[in-house]
């Protein structure tokens, strides 16, 4: 899997278009500086924006000049000719844009995680496929430096065949970014184990070469549930950049929380997949620091990555592979990842690029909008497990024509990670 660093020739293939891309934005909130990555001249320009809120309407001006199309309503967008859309609304509204869109055959990206219900999931694969028109999910993960690089180990054999993976995902900032707006609510995100689960399930599966098949999971809100100290009024548009404060510790010290808080703020699920392989996941949002650690262990090694060159010092994954020993911290390997500059590690300019060649080109992607399914149908399943004791929860698998069809269309160039099957 090559890293970051070496996919100049899909860069190089954007330049070999006949006219620039005309590209859109329904949503111009937090995530909006993700469309403004898209804004190469002589290749993409963003042309036009559409956002209900008078803050994102004047954002939009802002982040795309004063030449750019606003709109209250999505539907308007159409008439300003775009190739593309990047859907950047809230999870529960991700649904009827991508599907107009895709009905009108416009290419779309949309943030993760595709939605909150797998009902609105397998819609939108349908429809993509029926229509034939281009869908790309924004898990950036896949293009994140340390993973890569830990995929590209698996591939070549480093810890032999996976028969695990375990990740644990430290959210030291999970009071700033779920539990103050809309996230701390399950009528909006289903749970945290599947909005903020979905980029690490996804990565687990991938890693794995597999998808969670039987889940089962425990949780609990145990710290932000007893914090008092909520908003009385409703959220205006206010947004994580105006109130965020990494000053602020413990836990307890945080004012102003969402007048709703019904989401867990500790998970932990377990999984077996498909192909065999088990697979653990642990989310806690008290944590006073914030990275994931992903363990990989194989029938011939082990690696885990130290830090994830995500707002931190350079990440390190070590192998462990010559033999039986005590502890030995430099293990057989140790490899530092160096090529993580800009957005989540250089990660978010890397899926615009790639989105932008999925529109222009077609051909396989790294993400996978099936992919991106499979994670919010495990994360689902989990999510009943953990609500109700705790139990197994069989995953149901997409229909079988739609699967086909990103098989052949869309599926990455390169076969899944070694795995037991």
């Amino acid at each position: 899997m090559p890293d970051q660093s070496e996919q100049s020739p899909e860069a190089a293939q954007l330049l070999s278009l006949t006219r620039e891309l005309r590209i859109g934005v329904v949503g111009v909130g937090q995530r909006a500086t993700l469309a403004l990555l898209a804004g190469r001249p002589g290749t993409a320009r963003v042309v036009s924006c559409a956002d209900p809120a008078e803050r994102g309407r004047e954002d939009a001006r802002k982040l795309f000049g004063d030449g750019v199309h606003v709109h209250e309503r999505y539907e308007d967008m159409l008439a300003d000719g775009v190739d593309a859309v990047f859907v950047l609304t809230p999870d529960d509204t991700h649904t009827a844009p991508v599907l107009f869109f895709l009905g009108a055959g416009v290419a779309v990206f949309v943030e993760k995680p595709l939605a909150i219900e797998l009902a609105d999931c397998d819609r939108m694969l349908t429809t993509a496929a029926d229509t034939r028109t281009r869908l790309y999910v924004g898990h950036n993960l896949r293009h994140l430096p340390v993973l890569r690089r830990m995929r590209r180990l698996i591939d070549d054999g480093a810890i032999g065949t996976v028969r695990a993976v375990w990740c644990r995902h430290f959210v030291g900032h999970g009071g700033d970014y779920y539990f103050k707006d809309w996230h701390a609510e399950r009528a909006r995100t289903g749970g945290l184990l599947l909005q903020k689960g979905a980029h690490d399930l996804d990565a687990i599966h991938w890693l794995a070469g597999g998808c969670s098949r039987t889940v089962t999971a425990l949780g609990d809100l145990s710290v932000y549930g007893d914090n008092p100290h909520r908003r009385t009024a409703p959220q205006g548009s206010e947004r994580v950049q105006d109130w965020f404060d990494t000053g602020v510790w413990p836990p307890s010290a945080l004012r102003d929380l969402n007048p709703v808080i019904d989401v867990e703020d500790i998970s932990m699920m377990l999984t077996r997949l498909d192909n065999g392989v088990l697979a653990s996941y642990q989310q806690c949002h008290f944590t006073p620091d914030y990275w994931r650690n992903y363990t990989v262990i194989g029938d011939e090694g082990r690696m885990e990555n130290l830090g994830d060159g995500i707002g931190g010092a350079e990440p390190v994954v070590k192998v462990w592979n010559s033999g039986r020993s005590g502890y030995r911290p430099e293990g057989d390997l140790s490899v530092t990842v160096t090529d993580g500059a800009g957005q989540h590690g250089g990660a978010d300019e890397a899926i615009v690029t790639e989105f932008l060649r999925f529109v222009a080109h077609g051909g396989a992607t790294d993400t996978s909008p099936v992919a991106a399914r499979e994670a919010v149908a495990a994360g689902l399943a989990a999510t009943r497990s953990l609500r109700s004791g705790g139990g197994p929860v069989e995953v149901p698998a997409l229909d079988t024509r739609v699967a086909d069809y990103f098989a052949r269309h869309q599926s990455g160039s390169r076969g899944p990670a070694r795995a037991a099957g």
